[in-house]
Parts: structure tokens; sequence; C-alpha cells
């Protein structure tokens, strides 16, 4: 039995360890297991797609990006595996695979695959079978739920109906069905909790990391951390039922791990990629709660680079009621990527598309009518009303504070290294 400031230590640590793995299952329970929910998909081991481009009446998802709409499926690997075939799509996609902690486990798509066809199994913990003919790759999954957010690129509202072409071209069966062989012995299903915000902040939150456990089995690396959780009750087991003198000193654990979270999320020594595989993150579990906290099932950096304007040129919060701004990306400066680049306005604090008369929500190197710098830079019009130079290379801009990220597709080394940065936002 632990004493108390030993069990506030471990709460702290299990806060941040769990974290991704709540958050993750607050989305997955709203789009697998929910029925009432409209953000339902059909359940496991189906994609649900959508085609059409985000728009400022879309809120459910913070800092939404309108140039890769999503495909969202969910995979249940404990009695099988899944396997996905792509044909050949010639324009940029990525299907990232992750983990119940959202530790990414393979991609397929433009980067990491190509543009041509291909076929991969998504194997979960226990599989120890040969690779079936015919499939080009195995991704390995550490826990018995895996969860993809694809994203497909959109040219704009006439491509809409190639972009549904592409998305329903990405096929995903269960094993047995590729094969044609008959499905292995059910399981039981289990008894899903329903998801409440206030879990995060109440010792209840190791009830639920308790029963997500189930679905993790005990990593080498990370048998330590579970060793201390199993040590206050949190083994897997499902039957975490705390004494009232361990419940206050959870509960001081858990205002621990927050402001550690907040800290690092508002630290710029905090400089980590937030987004990656286990073996990026190894035991740095507060970095990939702080990508979860930012922006739940990011990229990692060699997939797509995320930069941003938080403050213009003068240390000021940016703010459409009051300034006029530009960008300029010098010649042989703009953003260097391999597929292409867009930077998006958001309001804030809520961090949504800002409505505006010419309904443009992000602009980029695929934006129609651009116009470059005669010297071939690239200049850029972020404000509330029309520029007088015209709508070409207007960012609108809400009235009051907001913020801009860039993302950046398959960024050269030269981003990723640092020796490529965003120009400043400057006050006109």
């Amino acid at each position: 039995m632990v004493d108390r400031a030993e069990a506030r230590r471990i709460a702290a640590e299990g806060w941040i360890y769990g974290f991704p793995m709540l958050m993750n299952y607050r989305t997955m329970y709203k789009q697998a297991i929910d029925v009432d929910d409209p953000r339902y998909v059909g359940g496991f081991g189906r994609f649900r797609h959508y085609a059409e481009p985000f728009t400022p009446h879309d809120i459910d998802v913070t800092l939404p990006n309108s140039d890769t709409p999503f495909s969202w499926a969910w995979l249940a690997v404990r009695t099988e595996p899944y396997v996905l075939t792509v044909p050949a799509i010639d324009r940029y996609y990525v299907l990232p695979f992750h983990d119940l902690d959202t530790s990414y486990i393979g991609f397929v798509g433009s980067r990491a695959t190509g543009k041509g066809p291909g076929t991969y199994l998504i194997a979960g913990p226990d599989w120890d079978r040969s690779t079936p003919e015919g499939v080009d790759q195995v991704f390995r999954a550490d826990s018995y739920l895996v969860g993809v957010l694809g994203r497909t690129y959109l040219a704009g509202p006439g491509d809409v109906k190639a972009l549904r072409a592409v998305q329903r071209s990405y096929d995903l069966r269960p094993l047995h069905t590729y094969l044609g062989t008959v499905p292995p012995p059910a399981v039981s299903h289990p008894h899903w909790p329903a998801w409440r915000e206030d879990v995060l902040d109440s010792v209840e939150f190791f009830t639920y990391l308790d029963f997500l456990l189930h679905f993790f089995p005990v990593l080498p690396s990370e048998k330590g951390i579970r060793d201390r959780l199993a040590s206050i009750g949190v083994d897997g087991g499902g039957s975490f039922s705390p004494s009232p003198e361990l419940r206050e000193a959870l509960e001081q654990g858990i205002a621990d791990g927050r402001d550690a979270l907040e800290q690092a999320d508002s630290s710029p020594d905090h400089s980590a990629s937030w987004f990656g595989t286990r073996a990026q993150h190894g035991d740095d579990y507060l970095t990939r709660a702080v990508g979860v906290d930012k922006g739940l099932y990011g990229l990692p950096p060699e997939e797509a680079f995320y930069a941003g304007w938080l403050k213009d040129s003068e240390g000021d919060r940016p703010d459409g009621s009051r300034k006029d701004y530009v960008i300029h990306f010098p010649a042989g400066r703009l953003p260097p990527v391999r597929f292409f680049w867009s930077a998006t306005m958001y309001h804030l604090p809520e961090r949504l598309l800002v409505e505006n008369p010419i309904d443009r929500y992000s602009i980029g190197d695929h934006t129609p009518g651009l116009v470059y710098d005669d010297d071939g830079g690239l200049t850029l019009y972020v404000q509330r009303d029309r520029p007088a130079e015209g709508p070409s290379n207007w960012l609108p801009a809400p009235d009051g504070p907001f913020v801009i990220v860039i993302r950046m597709y398959g960024p050269a080394p030269e981003a990723l290294s640092g020796e490529w940065r965003i120009p400043r936002l400057t006050p006109r």
C-alpha cells in the first residue's frame, strides 16, 4: 500500500499518461459506440467519409482543416486483423493508424507508401500468423483498439465528386473476409462506460483508465508506470475502487497533472514534436499529452509541419478589429513542401473558421487566382475588410482576436531543421 504522498505523485503521472487514452475514448465513444450520436460512423470496422469542406457552421472540431476532408474508422483487433486496400491515387492522401493512446503505428499515403496501389494489414498485439499473400506491409498495434483519421486533398468545391470517388476506394475489411475464410469465434462485447466531460477532472478518470487498460497489454517499456498505477488499484482489471483516504490523494494528483499539462502547453521551451510514434516519444508522456490537448490526431512533422502566428511582429495578439496585417514570403522563401501548403484563419477563443464575404477560410499555393510578386515572392493581406489590392491574396480576419495556422504537407528538410522559418505577421 503506497502512502498518500506517493499516491499523489502516481496520480499526477498517471493522469498525464492516461489523458490521451481518455481523450481518444471520448472520440471513439461518440463515433463507434453511441448509436444516437450524430457523429456515429456505423460501429467498428467501417469508414465514414466527409467530402464537404469545413465551414464556420462546423463547430464539433477545433482548428478544422478545409484542405483535406476526413475519413474516420475504428478497429477492434482482438479477434483478428483488418486489411486495408487502396488503388493508385494521384492526389495527396494519408491514412494514419494510431493506438489507444494516440501513438501512431503506421501510415498509408502519398508520402509513406507512394501513389501506387497497396494492401496493408493492421494487426493486434497477439496476432502471430504469417503475412497473408498479397499483403504489402503489416502495421502492428500495441492495443486492441485502433483508430484512423484519414485526410484526402480537396482542390475546392468543384472537386467534391472526384474526392468522394477516391474516399470510396479505401477498402477496409476483416482478415477473414479478405481471405474468404470463416470468421473467428466472437468475443463478448464490453460494457462501454458512457462518456462524460466531468470525468477528466475527477477521480473517476482512473475508473475509465482502468477500463481502457484492459485493451492495452503492458509493454516492456511501460512496465514501470503500469506497476505504479497498479499500486493504486489501476491495473486494467476494471475493479478500481479507491478508499476515501486514497481518493483525496488522487484528487490532488489530478490537479497536479492538470497544472503540469497547462504549464507545458504554454511553455516556449516545450518544443518537442507533439505527434508521433511510440518510438519517437519514448517515455515522454507529457509531450504526447500536450499534442492531444493542442490538436488531437495531429500528424507528425515528417507528414505535416504545423506553425502559426499567435502574435504579430510587435508582440501583440492579432486582432482584426484593431489592425490590418501583411505576411510577406520573400522570393525563394516560400514554404518548402513536396505536396502543398495552406494558411488557415481561426477566431479566438473558439478556434473555429471565420465567416467572411468570399467564403475563404484558408489560402495557399493551390488557391485559385493567387498573385505572386514580380520577383517570385508572395504577399498575403490579413484583414477584416476587403483590401485595396483586391481579394486575390486576401485571408479574411474576424472582428476580434485570431490565430493563423500554416500546414505544410510533405515538408522539406529545411522546414524540419528550422533553417526555414515562417515570416512575421506585420501590421500595415
